[in-house]
């Protein structure tokens, strides 16, 4: 999977789309990642002695092929690429040719 959990990234289509955030949480074995301020559901909560009840909001995953990183230089949504750099491997957004982390 080309997106990692804290990459910042934008939604290119569903409901969301065109909507940027960062990736709170990956889920590489399922291909879907959470991202903030995407995807929000909603979630009925009955009271218990720990806590009150109430509709509760969170971000629900959403599948990585839905999400584009956002380029660094650009600003805009870039596919990832893989490179070796001083013997290790790196991304590297594509549109700019600049590495990723």
């Amino acid at each position: 999977m080309r997106i990692k959990t804290g990459d910042k990234v934008v939604v290119i289509s569903g409901k969301d789309k065109g909507k940027e955030g960062t990736v709170l949480k990956s889920l590489p074995k399922e291909n879907r990642v959470v991202v903030e301020g995407v995807n929000i559901a909603k979630k009925h909560r009955k009271p218990t002695q720990a806590q009150t009840g109430g509709i509760e909001e969170f971000p629900a995953p959403i599948h990585v092929s839905n999400v584009q990183l956002v380029d660094p230089e650009t600003g805009k949504a870039t596919r990832v690429g893989y490179r070796f750099e001083d013997g290790k491997k790196v991304r590297y957004a594509k549109k700019s040719d600049k590495t990723v982390n």
